[in-house]
């Protein structure tokens, strides 16, 4: 089988990416070759999407049976693509987002039925006008879609909510005894998956001529409340954090930035049914628990102090909204 991915070394592709090599796959990837992330075994096309006759001079007389965009955020790249790939491949996959399921979330359990609206992320309302332009594009001129929302998956980041991602920020706080900024009251369900089982879900997807016009969400179904997620974090670097509760709207008040991934995505229980990708890919199962993963990507950023990276404008925030919110709760 023969694939392209456009990207392909980012946070959840690099998983994937090896995998596809180690299945056999003969894995095109193309980008700029900025990001130093090497694939053993993928060949490498070098070209800026963003520049359509730099991708045609690159791509040549190529095709494919999968094409994966693991870049595309608005319509009017993925109507590029289509240009682009139409007759050159057998199936096209958009990476789109679990954001985009409704909210205020009706149910918890989230299947690939849900209804796709999302008042508060622009993200999610662009990611959702990809698929319905996708969708149409399959129904009207049966352009080969398959679609894949992933919900908040990792690698070797901390993914937490807040204070998260930017490297060692979080670990170092929980390390100096700072308090941990944690939205809500703690207990709202998420589950967060490791890139490496989001892979196997999706590896299975590629030329899978039963996914075309199918839509699927790959997740764990491990499920963890926020505390509990961040006093995992806390384990995998030997302490016991020190939690602060502070409502979500009461945060995004200090940085309204924040409003999407919030209000629109973290701050509801959600439960993923994943009987869909386990009906079309059988032998995927999430195995890496988050205490697991977390105690990976802190052993991987401690062996190398380069990595031992701190945002201080992200202590400089959570210092801010807890110390506002305690004073607002001594004022009564």
């Amino acid at each position: 089988m023969k694939v392209l991915f456009i990207g392909g070394t980012g946070n959840i592709s690099t998983a994937v990416s090896r995998l596809c090599v180690e299945k056999g796959i003969d894995l095109f990837l193309l980008n700029r070759g900025q990001r130093g992330v090497e694939i053993q075994g993928a060949k490498t096309l070098q070209a800026d999407i963003t520049q359509p006759d730099q991708v045609r001079k690159a791509l040549g007389s190529e095709k494919f049976d999968s094409v994966v965009n693991w870049i595309a955020f608005v319509k009017a790249e993925v109507e590029r693509d289509m240009e682009l790939f139409t007759g050159r491949t057998q199936q096209y996959i958009f990476i789109s987002s679990a954001s985009a399921y409704q909210k205020p979330v009706l149910n918890p359990v989230i299947t690939e039925s849900t209804p796709l609206k999302n008042p508060f992320w622009e993200y999610s309302r662009n990611k959702i006008a990809c698929e319905e332009r996708l969708n149409t594009a399959w129904r009207e001129k049966d352009f080969p879609i398959t679609i894949v929302r992933p919900s908040l998956t990792y690698d070797k980041a901390i993914p937490a909510a807040l204070c998260g991602w930017n490297g060692y920020t979080l670990p170092d706080r929980m390390k100096k005894g700072k308090k941990i900024l944690v939205h809500g009251d703690g207990t709202s369900l998420w589950p967060i998956t490791h890139s490496e089982d989001f892979a196997k879900g999706f590896v299975g997807l590629l030329g899978n001529p039963a996914a075309l016009g199918q839509a699927f969400h790959i997740t764990t179904d491990e499920l963890l409340n926020w505390d509990q997620i961040y006093q995992a974090i806390g384990d995998a670097v030997g302490v016991k954090p020190h939690l602060v509760h502070v409502s979500s709207e009461f945060i995004c008040k200090f940085d309204p930035d924040k409003v999407g991934s919030l209000l629109g995505d973290k701050s509801w229980s959600v439960i993923f049914d994943n009987s869909k990708i386990k009906s079309y890919v059988p032998e995927f199962k999430a195995t890496i628990p988050f205490r697991e993963g977390m105690k990976r990507a802190v052993e991987w950023m401690e062996a190398d102090k380069s990595r031992i990276t701190i945002k201080e404008s992200d202590n400089e925030f959570v210092d801010k909204v807890i110390a506002a919110y305690e004073k607002l709760g001594a004022n009564g």
